[in-house]
This record gives structure tokens, C-alpha cells and sequence, in this order.
């Protein structure tokens, strides 16, 4: 039973960590459908990865890497309702993908043990959003776009 005293869950802690996997992994643009759910993953939380569950809408192009990508839209509305993003940043949470998997498997070996004990909520500072609602990450981020 919900209660009135309900509280959103706290704000992530930004700890820049490197993704070195994320920018190198060759995922092509049929890679996704639209109408899946996908997480776009972001940090750590409580020794498990964490990010954010959105669905796929429609192929967009996504200018900051110059390729196909997919326009995301966020259930939970927010200040970023809509974004674009490319495939190498989308896992599948809609359907059992092997290469979602094996990507994911990575993500947890290379970054769990980094954050092993801490109980908050980390965010790594994988991306940022441009002001064209185009979902980025650092590393393949070019100034003025």
C-alpha cells in the first residue's frame, strides 16, 4: 500500500569514471526496433548497474556522431521528455539480446568492482544531453554540436 509519506529516491553522486567500452561497441542502428524498451545505462547503484528505461520511437539522426540513431522517449516525462540517442548506447530490457548481454556482462566487470561497498547511487558522467535533445557521450561529444 502506497503512503503518503513517499520519497523519490535520492540523487545520484557524480563520480566521473571513463567508459572506455561504451564508445567501441559496434552495435548497428537495425540493431532496435521501435516500440522496444531499452536502458540507456549511467552508474552504478547498490552493486548492480543503473540507468534509465525509455522506448524507442522512431529513427532519428543523431548529429553529435553523424549516424543513424533512435529518437527515446522517457515514461516518466521530466525536462527531458524526448532525446536522441545512438545505438551503441541502448541496451535491450524488452526482450533476452546476446549482444545486449555480453555488453552488459562488460559493463558489470569492468565497473562494479570499482564501486564494490558503496551503497549510493552513482552516477559515472558517461553522458549529457545537447541543447538539440541529442543524448551524448563524453567521448564522442564534439565541441559546438
Amino acid at each position: 500500500m502506497l503512503t503518503p509519506s513517499w520519497t523519490p529516491p535520492p540523487s545520484p553522486v557524480l563520480v566521473l569514471t571513463p567508459d572506455p567500452l561504451t564508445p567501441t561497441r559496434d552495435i548497428t542502428h537495425a540493431h532496435f526496433q521501435a516500440g522496444e524498451t531499452v536502458a540507456v545505462l549511467k552508474g552504478v547503484a547498490d552493486g548492480e548497474l543503473w540507468g534509465d528505461a525509455v522506448r524507442i520511437v522512431a529513427p532519428s539522426w543523431h548529429t553529435p556522431t553523424d549516424e543513424d540513431g533512435w529518437r527515446l522517449r522517457d515514461p516518466t516525462g521530466g525536462a527531458q521528455t524526448y532525446t536522441t540517442a545512438h545505438p551503441r548506447y541502448l541496451v535491450h530490457l524488452s526482450r533476452r539480446c546476446p549482444d545486449c548481454l555480453i555488453h552488459l556482462r562488460a559493463m558489470e566487470d569492468t565497473f562494479l568492482p570499482r564501486f564494490a561497498g558503496r551503497e549510493e547511487v552513482i552516477d559515472c558522467g558517461w553522458y549529457t544531453t545537447t541543447a538539440l535533445g541529442q543524448l551524448v557521450h563524453l567521448a564522442d561529444a564534439r565541441g559546438g554540436r
